[in-house]
């Protein structure tokens, strides 16, 4: 597994965004032919860079751990309401307030398509025909990586990728959500198949850093992610949502139940967390004003896990956090409360939490038989185990409220709870209402998994975030209260490649901006 990461980290040529699409047969990874060799590296090292792609970390000649903070923690984990940096940058007006700065906000697609697609392509050409396990590995990656990228901006470049015909033309959202689900079913048609001839062979476990290993685990994988993409379409397609959530559902291997079966970057593999970095060494990663409301508010014994009390004598023992939108430019707030998380925390990206919250929206929404009430309960009780707490009783009765914002240093930036509901389940509550409970409590439950966060947050209005205080979006084109919907195209599309950059607008369906909703965000929940 060390030699799997120190071959990611020969990678060291920087693509452009545009040639990326049309370069990429040719390998830029740094490894060597003779290193593709040797037992089954061929397949596993490029696994190994599509699985540390994810949370992009790793040094390609620049440095590490600065990708993952503009790919995501300035843009995701921070509109998701976990997390404000408490240094005034870009001279305190930056994405924080509006003012997308698109080196930051183009990221996710420039990192993405420089380094990660290349080897998601080139890891199906090689595994298609002769390695089938790993050919529906790639599978379930290539949805779990992109969808990641289609929820920041909406259209993107996928079914043409490597199509010099077709002109590396985008597709719309819909038709790769469309796609996402036939790469599931490739992934779980494959292995399924696979584990019936073979029985559980290992030849991928030393390869494996999400996971245990076993295929039968990644195509619990495929199922719990079917769900999750399934639920971003319950109001623009339901018809569709519905039966792709009912196919997850009813596939003999089944999805994650249980406390311990998550999906995890696993740092004992060499990889490690870019956000501890951020957290603990640069101090650029506090508890934003929502989850401060809401965890306080709840008493929710997950806080103590999730973040450190205040440094500073005044709040000795409190948990405090920055509010976002308020160009603050001094450096008071650097006192205030860190994240847990360290280098060597694994980077999660789903739990089992997760799926039974979906579970009971779709219980809810009337897809299933199931309990709404006893898979909401399971959801807490199961994000509970999974953080060591095993008493969930008192908190499952609970009626406690979220709590008002108060600013540590400025009471102009103080604001009343925006969330207004309990943890206990309410049976006679309206379909809104118990909506919300579900929303806010998987939203607690993924931290500090900042881009799932930020998609269901757009897609049902939940958990209720506190506005900006000053919104400076170009031309005022994101709404204060219904706050940022995606992230623009990165800007130096539009010279370099104009034919392209028209297409994903066309495909956007509106203007290029990040007021703009995708396709599954409706403004809607019913």
């Amino acid at each position: 597994m060390k030699h799997i990461i120190g071959m990611i980290g020969l990678i060291s040529v920087l693509l452009s965004c545009t040639g990326g699409f049309r370069d990429i047969n040719t390998d830029q990874s740094g490894v060597t032919d003779k290193d593709l060799q040797a037992d089954y590296n061929e397949h596993g090292i490029r696994i190994g860079i599509i699985q540390q792609g994810i949370y992009f970390n790793y040094d390609y000649g620049k440095g590490k751990n600065w990708p993952f903070q503009m790919t995501q923690n300035l843009n995701a984990d921070m509109f998701s309401g976990y997390m404000h940096d408490a240094k005034p940058l870009n001279g305190s007006s930056n994405n924080s307030d509006y003012n997308l700065q698109d080196g930051w906000t183009s990221a996710m697609w420039t990192h993405t398509y420089e380094y990660i697609f290349p080897q998601i392509y080139q890891s199906e050409n090689a595994t298609r025909e002769r390695m089938p396990a790993f050919f529906g590995i790639t599978k379930i990656l290539k949805a779990e990586v992109m969808h990641r990228v289609s929820d920041y901006y909406g259209p993107i470049v996928y079914s043409r990728f490597a199509d010099p015909e077709g002109r590396y033309m985008p597709d719309t959202q819909q038709e790769v959500y469309n796609a996402f689900f036939c790469e599931l079913d490739t992934a779980v048609t494959v292995l399924s198949k696979y584990i019936d001839e073979h029985n559980e062979a290992s030849e991928f476990a030393r390869f494996d850093i999400l996971l245990d290993g076993k295929y039968s685990s990644w195509i619990k994988f495929a199922n719990s992610l079917r769900m999750r993409l399934a639920m971003r379409l319950a109001v623009v397609e339901p018809e569709k949502a519905k039966a792709e959530f009912l196919k997850a559902q009813n596939n003999e291997y089944g999805v994650f139940q249980s406390a311990d079966e998550l999906v995890a970057v696993c740092t004992t593999s060499g990889y490690t967390n870019p956000l501890g970095e951020i957290n603990l060494v640069w101090n650029e990663a506090y508890m934003s004003a929502p989850i401060e409301s809401i965890l306080n508010g709840y008493e929710d014994p997950r806080r103590e896990l999730y973040f450190e009390t205040c440094q500073n004598e005044a709040y000795k023992g409190e948990y405090r956090g920055i509010r976002q939108g308020t160009c603050f430019a001094h450096n008071f707030y650097n006192t205030l409360s860190k994240l847990t998380v360290t280098q060597l925390s694994d980077a999660i990206l789903m739990t089992a939490a997760e799926i039974w919250f979906l579970r009971a929206e779709a219980a809810l929404r009337g897809w299933t038989g199931e309990s709404v009430k006893n898979c909401y309960e399971q959801g807490i009780i199961t994000s509970f185990r999974q953080h060591g707490i095993l008493q969930s009783e008192n908190y499952l009765d609970s009626d406690c409220l979220p709590a008002d914002f108060i600013d540590t240093y400025d009471a102009e930036n103080n604001i009343k709870a925006r969330c207004r509901i309990s943890p206990r389940w309410d049976e006679h509550a309206d379909r809104e209402i118990k909506l919300e409970k579900i929303i806010t409590q998987k939203w607690i439950s993924m931290f500090p998994e900042g881009c799932e966060a930020w998609a269901e947050q757009r897609r049902t209005g939940y958990p209720r975030l506190f506005p900006v205080r000053f919104n400076h979006s170009k031309e005022g084109c994101i709404d204060t209260e219904i706050m940022i919907r995606r992230l623009n195209f990165p800007g130096g599309l539009k010279t370099e490649n104009a034919e392209q950059y028209a297409a994903l607008v066309t495909a956007l369906g509106g203007k290029d901006n990040a007021g703009t909703r995708l396709w599954w965000d409706t403004g809607m929940n019913w």
